[in-house]
């Protein structure tokens, strides 16, 4: 077993004004860094998104995030979100890392009195987004990046974008997705009993995907090729919630009952996924690392994806696969035909995706991974981890 580092005390800050996969993803991390002994603390304004971990939640409220629609407001209320910072950092000093994760609050981060920057670390869920990558707003974000130890990146593709920006290599290392490996499994029961729910027969093929219905990410394209197969085994569950969630039922109104729409899965997403024959995902053009891909491959499913964003280094041939051209309902309905005539395939490669998540991102794992980062960059910043009691 690696040699576990002194412990030391994060505080992280995350707030939003809409919750997603990162902010679940920022809470495993420090769940998993705080049962390697470390003390996690997160600073935000989401209440109960600490269930099911012992990290300690601390509210705090600094606006929504950061945006071409709010900036103009938080630039109004800056010195007073500042300051209520401050104030909460100030509650929680000493501590020896500052974990940050969005825009704003990495802005703040580079203008707080030295003492509160002791270890400034950022987390980036997903690639720069576009107005920051030019003119002032990039002139800001790598002045703020100049005092920051050490960027975890959820990608590849985000490394090389916050790279590309400015940021220093040798600050930007890929962090893959923590995730609680042994809580997610496909089993039988559960099968049956989604699909029982349902009405879907035993022997059906099941197209799954667990998304959120915004215009940003193409929905439409699975059930375009779901649609399309004109295959009376196939049925289709949509899980999820949002604004299109009427486009896409107009669009699968063809489907008749093989189109099924549930809500988002919270406890019983095992089961959901157990439903599935093949786990679909579709990428937002500007996609981090996606949780429902790899919560497909801890259900033994095959992943497919309807674009390379954010999944290129996730998904390989021997786990599923990723349509080329990208949103083309033509091209994922090729792949799921390989499944289709081919019944033994989803076995096989559900069972490699299987073992590529455990070895890739098992909480344990994954927290040594960090342990030693947040090691090599409180050293180098100068002063060993504060001493405990």
């Amino acid at each position: 077993m690696a040699e576990i580092m002194a412990p030391v005390k994060i505080v992280s800050v995350m707030t939003t004004d809409s919750s997603g996969g990162a902010e679940f993803a920022a809470l495993e991390m420090l769940e998993a860094l705080r049962q390697r002994g470390h003390e996690t603390v997160m600073l935000t304004d989401m209440p109960g998104i600490g269930r099911d971990t012992e990290v300690e939640v601390r509210p705090i409220a600094l606006g929504p995030k950061l945006s071409t629609r709010s900036w103009v407001g938080l630039a109004a209320r800056w010195p007073l979100l500042l300051a209520r910072l401050r104030r909460a950092l100030r509650a929680q000093a000493p501590y020896d890392v500052l974990l940050v994760h969005y825009k704003k609050e990495q802005l703040m981060a580079g203008m707080l009195p030295p003492r509160l920057r002791t270890t400034v670390v950022w987390a980036e869920w997903g690639p720069v987004p576009f107005p920051l990558r030019k003119g002032l707003p990039r002139r800001a974000y790598l002045a703020a990046a100049r005092g920051v130890a050490l960027v975890l990146a959820i990608s590849e593709g985000t490394r090389r974008s916050v790279i590309d920006v400015g940021v220093d290599a040798e600050k930007v290392v890929v962090v893959p997705n923590v995730l609680r490996t042994e809580e997610i499994r496909y089993t039988e029961q559960g099968r049956a009993r989604v699909r029982g729910e349902l009405g879907i027969p035993e022997q059906a093929f099941v197209v799954g995907c667990i998304s959120r219905f915004h215009p940003k990410k193409r929905n439409d394209v699975v059930v375009g090729a779901v649609r399309d197969l004109e295959d009376p085994r196939v049925h289709l569950i949509l899980a999820g919630d949002g604004e299109t969630e009427s486009q896409l039922r107009a669009l699968a109104a063809p489907l008749g009952e093989r189109a099924h729409f549930i809500a988002t899965p919270g406890r019983e997403v095992p089961d959901v996924l157990s439903a599935f024959d093949v786990s679909v995902f579709c990428p937002s053009p500007t996609e981090g690392a996606p949780r429902s891909v790899i919560l497909g491959m801890l259900a033994s499913r095959p992943c497919l994806s309807t674009g390379a964003e954010g999944v290129s280094d996730m998904i390989s041939p021997e786990i599923g696969g990723i349509t080329e051209p990208e949103n083309d309902p033509a091209s994922l309905r090729a792949l799921l035909v390989r499944y289709l005539e081919d019944p033994q395939r989803a076995s096989r490669e559900g069972a490699a995706a299987r073992a590529h998540a455990e070895r890739t991102y098992a909480a344990p794992v994954v927290a040594e991974l960090i342990e030693g980062l947040l090691d090599d960059a409180v050293a180098s910043g100068g002063s060993p981890p504060r001493a405990r009691p």
